[in-house]
C-alpha cells in the first residue's frame, strides 16, 4: 500500500467485542504485508460475510471493482471508501429485513421530522453497532492498513448546528437499538453548516463541501421523488358531487429527491432509515433558451430549485434569505408527509387510520408547517372533509419545543407566507378561526388571551409557527424539568391552561454508543472489565461502579484513562492550534454554539481575572489551568462573532506572556464538530455549563461531559438541575441566580452598572477590555460588548460574576486534591445513567408515540445464504418488478 501504517490503532474495543488480544505494552500484534491473504477464504458471500478473511476479500473487491483502483494507485481515501462500501453491504440485508418486517407487522411507525441531523462520522460507529469492529481491525492489520487512519479520512456531514441536530442523531440510533419502528426525515444539504476558520481572531465562514468526493453511506431513491409547489394562486370550485374544493395553481414546482441512510442499532438486527431530501428542478435546463446562447437563463430554474437544499440555515436577515428559509422548511415537510402518506397507502390502502399507524414528530418549530400541509394533502389531494382531516392531523402529530428564546419562536410575515404558500395561509386562517371559536365557547377568555393564543399575530401581521404546532399536536413536550415548567408557566401558559394533558417533560438524552464506545474506548474497556457489557444498553447499571469507588487500583486506572484522553487532545491541539498544553493542568472545557445566553463571555471574564491575579502575584497558589473553548457563531450574529474575537485576543496575550507560562493557557479550537467532540468530551476535567438560568432548554453537551467523568460547574439551568440531583450537591459546583431570582432581579429594576461600581475585580477586567489591553491595534474594538454589559446585561453576567469567581476557587481547591477529584469524576460517570437517549426514547414511546418494539429476526445468521436467497427471489420476480417500476415511473413523470 502507498501509506504504510505509521501509528498504532486506538485502544482496544474489547469493551464491546470479544476476542481481543494485545501485547504486554498495549500495542496490537499485526502483519505489515499489504493485501496478503492469511488462510483460506470461506465459501461465503463476500458482500455479507462477517469473518476476517471474507472482509479482506470484500474490501479488495470494492477497491478494485467499485472504485477502480489497484493497490499501486489507491489513496488513503480510496481505502476508506472501499471499507465503507464493505460495511454498508453488511447493513443492507438487515435493513431490507427491517423494512419487510415493518411492512408486514401491525405496528405504529415513528416519523421523526428534524431540519438538523449532526450524524458524525459513520464508519467506526457502524462497525461498533453492527459488531464488526474487532474483525475489521484485524482484517485491516493483516492488509497493512491502519484502521484509525481510514476512520479519520471520512468527511463529516455537518447537517446541523448544535445540540438539537446531535439529539436527533442520538434518538435515531436509540430507536434502532430499542427496535422501535422508525424513519427519520430531513434535508440533504449540498453544503454543511459552514467550515469555521479563524483569521486574526475573527470567525470566517467557508462552504463546507462535504459531498466533494461522494458519500458511500447514502442510497439515492429517484423512484420515490415527489413534487413540491410554491407560489401562484388558489381557485375555489364545486366538484361533481357539489362539494366545495380548492385547486392550487403554483408558479413554481420543485422535485424532492430522497437519499436513504442506514441507521443500525447496537446489538440487534434492526437497521432503520433516515431519509434526507434534496431539491431538484423539473428540468435541468431549458434547451431552447440554451441554444439561443443565453446560457445563464437556461439554468435559472435549476439554480432556483437547488438553492432550497443548498445549505442549512441560510442567512435570514434579508427578505431573500427569509424567503429561502421558509421554502426550505416547507420543502422538507411536504416531501416527508407525501412520503409518509405513500408508505401508509402502500401498506393499508387508505388513510383513515393514519393517526393510529404513524406518529409524526416535529423536532422544534421548523417542521410546524406540517400541520397545515397534512391538512392540505388530506382535504385537497385525498378528499377528506375538514373534521376528519383535523382528527387525523391532530392525532398523528406531536411537537417538541427546544427553546425559550422569543427570537427562536419562528414567525413569518403574512405577505411572505401568503405569496409562497397561498393555500396554506387559507388553511391556517380556517384552523385559527375554528380554534378561537372553540376557545371562546369553552373558556370565555379575555381579548388579551385570545390575542396570545391566536396563530395569527397582529402588528406586524405574521404566522406564529409555535402556536400552529401547539394547536395541531396531540402532545407537546419540553426537554428538561425546568424548561417544561417554564413552558407551562410562561411561554405557553395560555395553551397549558387549555390543554394541560398535552404537556409533558421528556428530558434529553445521549447515546452511550457514540459517546463512550466510539469516542472513549479506554473508558469503555475499564467499565466493561468491572460490569460486563450490559451497561451499553442499560446505562443505569453504571451505578454499580460505585462499588469500586474506594478501590485504589480502580481509581488509578480511572486516572490513567483520563490521562490518555488528555494526551490525545493535547496532540490534537498541538497539530491544529500549534500550542503545547500541560497535561497536569486542569482541562477546563466549554464547547457549544456561541451565543450570549450561553455566556462564553463570562468564561472570558474569569480568564482575565486569573491572568490579573497571576500578574500581580506570580507565586500565587493557583492550580494550572488550560481553558479550552470551541463553537460556531451564526454568520449574521455579530455580537457572538465579537465574543469569539475577544476570546482569541485574550488567548494571544495570555499565551505569549512569559509571566504566566505553565500556569494558564487559553485555546480556541476551530470548526467544532461531532468528531472534534469525540476528542474533547473524554479529555475534560471541568465542564462549563454556565448559561443564565431559565434560558438553556436542556443541553446535551453537559451529559456527554458527565458520562465521560468530567465535573460540572454550572447554574441551575436546563438539565444541570437533574445532573446535580443525580450526583449530589458535593459533586457539582453550583453558582449563580436561579430562574425565579433572575425574574425578580429584572422586575425590580436590574442595574448592572452598580455591580461594576461595587466590585473592584470586575471593574478592572471590564476596564482592561474597554481600554484596549486586549486589542491595542484597535482600542475601542470591544466597546460594544462592554456597553451592552453595563447598560443592559440581558443575561446577567455582572450579577453572576462574583459568585462564578468564588465557585471557580472551590473548583481549584478540589482539583488540587487528587483523590477527592477522582471520586467526583467516578461518581459523575456512575450516575449518568438517567441521561441515556434510550431512557428518553422509552418515555416518548410510552407517553407520546404509543408504539412498541418490533423484533427483527434473521432466518439464518449466515447472512450470505440469506442475501443469496433474497437475490434469487428478486431475480425470479424481475418481470413483475420491472413492470411496476415502469408504471410507477410513468405515474411520477412531471
Amino acid at each position: 500500500m502507498p501509506f504504510p501504517s505509521d501509528t498504532q490503532p486506538s485502544p482496544t474495543q474489547a469493551a464491546f467485542e470479544p476476542g481481543f488480544d494485545s501485547n504486554q505494552d498495549g500495542s496490537h500484534a499485526r502483519e505489515s504485508v499489504p493485501f496478503q491473504e492469511s488462510g483460506p477464504i470461506r465459501i461465503e458471500d463476500d458482500r455479507t460475510g462477517m469473518d476476517v478473511n471474507t472482509l479482506k476479500r470484500a474490501f479488495t473487491d470494492n477497491l478494485f471493482y467499485v472504485l477502480g483502483k489497484s493497490e499501486e494507485f489507491a489513496t488513503s481515501y480510496d481505502c476508506y471508501m472501499a471499507l465503507a462500501f464493505t460495511v454498508r453491504d453488511r447493513l443492507i440485508y438487515r435493513w431490507m429485513q427491517t423494512v419487510q418486517t415493518y411492512l408486514q407487522a401491525d405496528c405504529k411507525v415513528v416519523c421523526y421530522l428534524s431540519i438538523e441531523y449532526l450524524l458524525g462520522r459513520q464508519l467506526k460507529s457502524n462497525l461498533v453497532n453492527v459488531g464488526l469492529y474487532q474483525q475489521t481491525l484485524q482484517a485491516m492489520q493483516e492488509l497493512g492498513i491502519d484502521l484509525n487512519r481510514l476512520v479519520n479520512e471520512e468527511i463529516e456531514p455537518e447537517l446541523g448546528n448544535g445540540g438539537m441536530g446531535r439529539l436527533a442523531a442520538c434518538y435515531l440510533e436509540s430507536m434502532a437499538t430499542l427496535e422501535i419502528p422508525a424513519i427519520g426525515y430531513g434535508i440533504r444539504y449540498d453544503y454543511g453548516l459552514f467550515e469555521q476558520v479563524i483569521q486574526n481572531g475573527w470567525q470566517r465562514e467557508r462552504p463546507d463541501n462535504w459531498l466533494r468526493f461522494g458519500n458511500p453511506w447514502e442510497i439515492p431513491r429517484p423512484e420515490y421523488r415527489v413534487e413540491v409547489k410554491f407560489g401562484g394562486s388558489t381557485e375555489g370550485y364545486f366538484d361533481e358531487q357539489g362539494k366545495y374544493q380548492v385547486r392550487w395553481h403554483p408558479d413554481q414546482v420543485v422535485m424532492g429527491m430522497p437519499y436513504d441512510w442506514l441507521v443500525p442499532g447496537y446489538g440487534v438486527e434492526t437497521v432503520n432509515t433516515l431519509r434526507l431530501w434534496s431539491a431538484r428542478a423539473l428540468q435541468d435546463f431549458n434547451l431552447e433558451i440554451f441554444n439561443e446562447g443565453d446560457y445563464g437563463r437556461a439554468v435559472d430554474e435549476r439554480i432556483q430549485s437547488e438553492s432550497i437544499s443548498k445549505i442549512l440555515y441560510p442567512r435570514d436577515d434579508t427578505p431573500r434569505g427569509q424567503e429561502l428559509r421558509l421554502k426550505q422548511e416547507y420543502f422538507f415537510a411536504s416531501c416527508s408527509l407525501q412520503d409518509i402518506i405513500g408508505l401508509h397507502l402502500h401498506k393499508h390502502g387508505h388513510l383513515r387510520n393514519l393517526h393510529h399507524q404513524a406518529a409524526i414528530h416535529l423536532n422544534d418549530t421548523h417542521p410546524a408547517i406540517s400541520v397545515a400541509e397534512l391538512m392540505r394533502l388530506l382535504i385537497d389531494e385525498h378528499g377528506f372533509d375538514w373534521d376528519t382531516a383535523w382528527e387525523i392531523t391532530q392525532g398523528a402529530i406531536a411537537f417538541t419545543n427546544h427553546t425559550l428564546l422569543p427570537e427562536a419562536m419562528e414567525t413569518w410575515k403574512i405577505e411572505l407566507f401568503g405569496r409562497l404558500l397561498p393555500r396554506h395561509l387559507e388553511i391556517i386562517y380556517e384552523i385559527n378561526a375554528r380554534f378561537l371559536d372553540q376557545v371562546r365557547r369553552q373558556f370565555h377568555p379575555d381579548d388579551g388571551r385570545i390575542a396570545r393564543l391566536s396563530i395569527i399575530q397582529e402588528n406586524p401581521k405574521a404566522v406564529r409557527m409555535a402556536n400552529l404546532a401547539n394547536v395541531g399536536s396531540q402532545a407537546i413536550n419540553g426537554v428538561s424539568a425546568l424548561h417544561t415548567q417554564l413552558l407551562r408557566q410562561e411561554t405557553f401558559r395560555d395553551f397549558f391552561d387549555l390543554f394541560p394533558d398535552r404537556f409533558s417533560n421528556k428530558t434529553n438524552g445521549i447515546t452511550p454508543r457514540r459517546w463512550v464506545l466510539v469516542s472513549n474506548p479506554a473508558l469503555a474497556e475499564l467499565i466493561t472489565d468491572k460490569l460486563g457489557k450490559g451497561w451499553i444498553r442499560h446505562l443505569d447499571s453504571l451505578r454499580q461502579l460505585e462499588a469500586w469507588l474506594e478501590d485504589a487500583e480502580f481509581r488509578q486506572a480511572w486516572r490513567s484513562v483520563k490521562r490518555q484522553n488528555k494526551e490525545a487532545l493535547a496532540r490534537y491541539i498541538q497539530e491544529n492550534a500549534g500550542l503545547t498544553v500541560d497535561l497536569d493542568s486542569m482541562f477546563d472545557l466549554q464547547v457549544k454554539r456561541i451565543h450570549e445566553y450561553k455566556r462564553q463571555l463570562l468564561n472570558a471574564l474569569h480568564v482575565v481575572t486569573l491572568y490579573n491575579r497571576l500578574k500581580r502575584s506570580p507565586d500565587a497558589d493557583i492550580c494550572p489551568r488550560t481553558v479550552i473553548l470551541s463553537g460556531k457563531a451564526a454568520p449574521s450574529y455579530q455580537t457572538a462573532k465579537l465574543i469569539i474575537k475577544l476570546i482569541n485576543n485574550i488567548a494571544r496575550k495570555v499565551n505569549q506572556d512569559p509571566d504566566v507560562q505553565g500556569r494558564l493557557k487559553v485555546v480556541y479550537l476551530t470548526d467544532f464538530s461531532v468528531s472534534l467532540g469525540e476528542h474533547i468530551y473524554p479529555a475534560a476535567d471541568l465542564s462549563e455549563q454556565i448559561s443564565m438560568a431559565g434560558k438553556e432548554a436542556s443541553g446535551t453537551g453537559n451529559m456527554k461531559f458527565m458520562l465521560n467523568g468530567a465535573v460540572t460547574i454550572g447554574t441551575l439551568d436546563g438539565a444541570n438541575i437533574k445532573i446535580r440531583e443525580e450526583v449530589g450537591d458535593e459533586n457539582f459546583f453550583l453558582f449563580g441566580l436561579r430562574a425565579e431570582e433572575v425574574v425578580n432581579l429584572k422586575s425590580s429594576g436590574y442595574r448592572p452598572y452598580e455591580y461594576y461600581e461595587n466590585n473592584p475585580l470586575l471593574r478592572e477586567v471590564l476596564d482592561q477590555i474597554r481600554s484596549g489591553v486586549f486589542s491595542p491595534e484597535d482600542p475601542h474594538l470591544f466597546q460594544p460588548l462592554i456597553n451592552q454589559l453595563l447598560e443592559q446585561d440581558q443575561y446577567c453576567l455582572l450579577a453572576d460574576f462574583q459568585p462564578y469567581i468564588d465557585c471557580q476557587q472551590q473548583v481549584e481547591e478540589a482539583y488540587q486534591d487528587t483523590e477527592r477529584w477522582t471520586s467526583m469524576s467516578i461518581i459523575n460517570a456512575a450516575r449518568s445513567g438517567y441521561f441515556s437517549a434510550d431512557r428518553a426514547i422509552r418515555e416518548y414511546c410510552q407517553d407520546i408515540w404509543h408504539t412498541c418494539a418490533v423484533e427483527i429476526r434473521l432466518d439464518d445468521y449466515d447472512q450470505g445464504r440469506q442475501s443469496q436467497k433474497m437475490r434469487e427471489k428478486v431475480i425470479s420476480q424481475l418481470p413483475r418488478i420491472s413492470g411496476q417500476v415502469a408504471e410507477q415511473g410513468r405515474s411520477r413523470q412531471p
